[in-house]
């Protein structure tokens, strides 16, 4: 057997159906891959498992990160090496829609230095209520070519480079050549992408979400915004929170953050099927339909 199946897929194609019932059948745990269900604040909004759904199969990365926590793909790969290393021959089935650990998984990161918290808190409390791109502005006086390839709106990555220049005093694009070796070697794997029908797609995330807000998505938000985190934060920044804190705030109607927050989801499903088609080789693109009969095979392989 493989020692790992991963799975991905644009949001809402299935994918934790599938890895559920695979995971099932082969005793297999279910290692959480999509940047936003590692964090404790957003069940609903996330669709992260149900717990009912957590006590069939185990479960590893869903919800453990405290969302003050900048958890970043370095840190994630980190995780996934650990559960590699413990669970020996088991299967393991990685499931998400985030493509970025994917490759990092399969391919390695960029072998960069830690930056220190302290360091990290420092840039992010001088940070705090300044304008996005004044802080683009400062990056670039000390990293231009880190700054040339970001948007002056790109605050989470801008403060990144500022991070690692404050850390190291080297720009974060001396760091990007040499990659660290992948946790998981070609043949040690298979892969899966979930491609359902765009359209179908689409009306699926539009009535998931209406079914997160019916299932309490708005007052969960309404606990993360009263923790005041930063915005820059990943967690603020999931799908749909931005938009219903506006709605908390008085700023948008319910009807109105609801329909801009389906519209956010809707153009990441559509960024997800472009990425993957680019940056994921070695995945099998199947319907969703066929994805536990492909994906047990795979693990059998």
């Amino acid at each position: 057997m493989r020692r790992a199946l991963l799975l991905a897929g644009p949001t809402a194609s299935g994918k934790s159906a599938a890895a559920l019932t695979l995971a099932r059948t082969f005793g297999a745990t279910i290692v959480n891959a999509d940047s936003m269900q590692v964090y404790a604040d957003l069940r609903i909004l996330t669709a992260r498992p149900t717990r009912a759904e957590e006590s069939e199969a185990p479960h590893r990365l869903f919800g453990e990160i405290d969302g003050v926590v900048n958890f970043s793909a370095g840190l994630w790969v980190r995780r996934a090496r650990d559960i590699l290393a413990a669970a020996g021959d088991a299967p393991i089935v990685f499931v998400g829609g985030t493509g970025f650990y994917f490759r990092a998984l399969t391919q390695g990161l960029s072998d960069m230095p830690a930056v220190p918290e302290r360091v990290r808190a420092h840039i992010r409390s001088a940070a705090e209520r300044r304008p996005t791109p004044d802080l683009h502005a400062e990056l670039a006086a000390v990293d231009g070519e880190t700054a040339a390839r970001l948007r002056p709106s790109d605050r989470q990555r801008i403060l990144r480079g500022l991070e690692m220049f404050a850390a190291t005093g080297r720009p974060l694009a001396a760091f990007q050549g040499a990659r660290a070796a992948p946790a998981l070697e070609a043949g040690a794997w298979g892969g899966l992408f979930l491609a359902p029908d765009r359209e179908a797609l689409y009306r699926r995330i539009d009535d998931r979400f209406d079914a997160m807000l019916a299932e309490g998505a708005l007052d969960e938000v309404e606990r993360l915004a009263a923790r005041n985190l930063d915005p820059a934060l990943p967690v603020m920044r999931a799908h749909g929170v931005p938009h219903l804190i506006a709605h908390i705030e008085g700023k948008l109607s319910l009807a109105e953050a609801a329909q801009r927050g389906k519209l956010d989801t809707r153009h990441y499903a559509k960024r997800q099927f472009t990425w993957a088609r680019h940056q994921l080789p070695g995945f099998t693109w199947i319907e969703p339909e066929a994805a536990v009969e492909a994906g047990a095979r795979a693990l059998s392989a």
